[in-house]
């Protein structure tokens, strides 16, 4: 599906947890009509607490509040936390309740991973974070480094929109709410000294929007100029976005993903790994962030194109997760990002060198790149048949049917 770009759009960047949550609290608790608030992860600590009596504040001004948890994120939600807020007359629903097996948790698959928040229908937040102190700094080491975006204008609309819809369904289908088509997602020149930054939001679903997100940054990989940078947590994309990456660093543009040198799922940094030497040898540079934990999903493209959402890249958040993204085209929030990104590139990251190895050793080495490659790539294809095809939402309050 095309993107539907709409300009005017107001756009602010909140890095961690130190900037979004004063933002989004804020927000909320000025709330005078509506608050729809959507999570990965949702924890009973100072955070979710924070964001608790935001809510429950917003509620007794009279806004109808309305929370959605993912079930395999959120699992172990106590009553002590919940009911102060069912209390206030807040609405809070589970994607795919927690299923337990032996005390371990079981479903594993198509999560609802998006991170929306949107106040009386005038602004909305959209990036990577979750509501759980592994996003200050305080934390300590394991602290998350972490991106997501403040809206006001147009786009808004376009995200209230889907967020009321999915009220009635988790993965509803977009198109009867987008009014203005603009084309695709492909780098052009801004038009911000005229109309103002412009925006358009996407989501990914099990649905008719299975490829919406991976589509928007293959135009941009194959618009792109003079750079690219993409930070992400969880790389592995399929075959088609690498060949683009590879193609932009044989013509010429300067390519730079920013990817995890210390992360917080080993397994993460080992598949990625095995995609090293396949893209650094077509020119493209590795830069492994060794600061803390990465857990960003942003992108800039020839400083006037960018995105910040909540999908990886990766098969998980390209076939199978629920995800949302913001895509922008504004010379001054892209060189922004732009920016703070090559702030970790210049004092946080270490470069990546990659060896040529012996004949034998680079055999095997392509054998069993290849082997992961393939089965992570046909993951969610074969992972489809045990997911249900209308995911099931539930409340959470403790009477319900």
């Amino acid at each position: 599906m095309k993107a539907t770009w709409v300009p005017g759009n107001r756009i602010t960047l909140l890095e961690n947890g130190e900037a979004y949550y004063p933002r989004v609290f804020d927000a909320i608790r000025k709330a005078r009509k509506e608050v729809l608030l959507e999570t990965f992860i949702l924890f009973d600590d100072k955070v979710g607490q924070g964001l608790r009596a935001a809510l429950i504040e917003a509620a007794s001004h009279g806004a109808e509040v309305h929370v959605l948890v993912d079930g395999w994120g959120s699992p172990d939600l106590p009553a002590s936390f919940t009911q102060p807020m069912f209390d206030a007359g807040i609405d809070i629903r589970a994607f795919e309740p927690a299923q337990k097996l032996f005390g371990a948790r079981i479903n594993i698959l198509r999560r609802m991973h998006r991170k929306l928040v949107v106040v009386d229908g005038t602004v909305a937040f959209c990036g990577g974070i979750n509501y759980s102190i592994d996003h200050l700094a305080e934390f300590g080491a394991m602290a998350k480094q972490d991106y997501a975006v403040e809206l006001q204008g147009p786009v808004v609309e376009q995200i209230h929109a889907f967020c009321r819809a999915t009220l009635k369904s988790p993965q509803p289908e977009r198109v009867r709410f987008w009014k203005r088509n603009h084309g695709h997602g492909a780098v052009r020149e801004s038009n911000a000294s005229d109309h103002g930054p412009e925006c358009a939001f996407l989501t990914r679903d099990n649905g008719s929007h299975r490829d919406d997100i991976e589509r928007q940054y293959r135009h941009a990989l194959r618009a792109a100029k003079q750079s690219i940078v993409i930070a992400n947590a969880y790389f592995f994309p399929g075959w088609r976005l690498l060949k683009d990456l590879r193609r932009a660093a044989k013509r010429g543009v300067q390519v730079d993903l920013i990817l995890q040198g210390m992360p917080d799922q080993q397994w993460v940094k080992t598949a990625a790994e095995l995609l090293y030497a396949h893209v650094v040898r077509a020119g493209v540079r590795i830069h492994e962030y060794c600061e803390r934990p990465l857990h960003g999903k942003v992108a800039v493209i020839d400083g006037v194109w960018a995105t910040v959402g909540s999908s990886n890249l990766d098969p998980t958040s390209l076939g199978l997760n629920l995800e949302a993204n913001v895509f922008m085209r504004d010379a001054e929030f892209a060189t922004h990002l732009g920016e703070r990104l090559q702030h970790l590139i210049d004092t946080q990251c270490k470069v990546v060198q990659v060896d040529r190895p012996g004949r034998w050793v680079s055999a095997w080495y392509q054998l069993r790149t290849a082997m992961v490659f393939h089965f992570l790539r046909y993951y969610p294809m074969w992972a489809s048949p045990w997911t249900r095809d209308q995911p099931r939402v539930a409340s959470l309050r403790p009477d319900a049917v």
